[in-house]
């Protein structure tokens, strides 16, 4: 039987943690990356943004089509994430549903480039599309369920058609510093609220 590190860990465990702590820096770079240059920037310029090799890079991600995914699920995951937590610790639940309304815009807004990068791939990206909206349209209901019924905005909104709304006020913000969606967002969420919330 191997003998455990100095850290009390198994060194296969040991291993296991450093690759795991490698893709989450991966990720996280990546993104930070594909926010500025796009999805088609060089491996190169994530691997030193990450601090890692590129051959790290691989390792975990064979194809760019395998990072450009793993980013993008990896995002959807803390989007996802942030709903309930967020509604047990904003103001009212309309608070929280408008800073995650925010975090979903931060989202779209990285997202630009993806279809093209994954065109050679139809299916990875219909089966990242279906896996979006598994997760995030029961977020988006919890966050607006919430909100009706402390009284903060009119029932009736269907959260995939304000995820759809949202999704097209981001669409033509490259390129065109002139149009920002969050000011039209920020309508489009006040026109949701009853007339006599605070």
């Amino acid at each position: 039987m191997a003998a455990d590190s100095p850290t009390g860990e198994s060194p296969s465990r040991g291993k296991r943690a450093d690759a795991q702590r490698n893709r989450e820096t991966v990720l996280a770079a990546a993104a930070e990356v594909f926010v500025t240059s796009g999805v088609d920037a060089p491996i190169r310029r994530i691997a030193a943004r990450a601090g890692v090799g590129m051959a790290t890079i691989y390792r975990h991600f064979p194809t760019r089509a395998d990072l450009v995914t793993a980013v993008y699920q990896h995002q959807i995951e803390a989007c996802a994430e942030a709903g309930p937590s967020l509604l047990a610790t904003a103001g009212s639940p309309f608070d929280a549903l408008r800073q995650w309304i925010d975090l979903f815009v931060d989202f779209l807004v990285t997202k630009h480039g993806l279809a093209d990068a994954l065109q050679s791939d139809n299916e990875r990206f219909a089966a990242l599309h279906a896996y979006f909206l598994d997760r995030l349209l029961p977020v988006c209901a919890l966050l607006l369920d919430a909100s009706v019924e402390a009284g903060d905005i009119r029932p009736g909104t269907e959260p995939y058609e304000l995820m759809r709304g949202i999704g097209n006020l981001c669409v033509g913000r490259d390129g065109d510093p002139r149009y920002d969606p969050r000011r039209l967002i920020a309508l489009l969420l006040q026109g949701l609220q009853r007339p006599d919330a605070s």
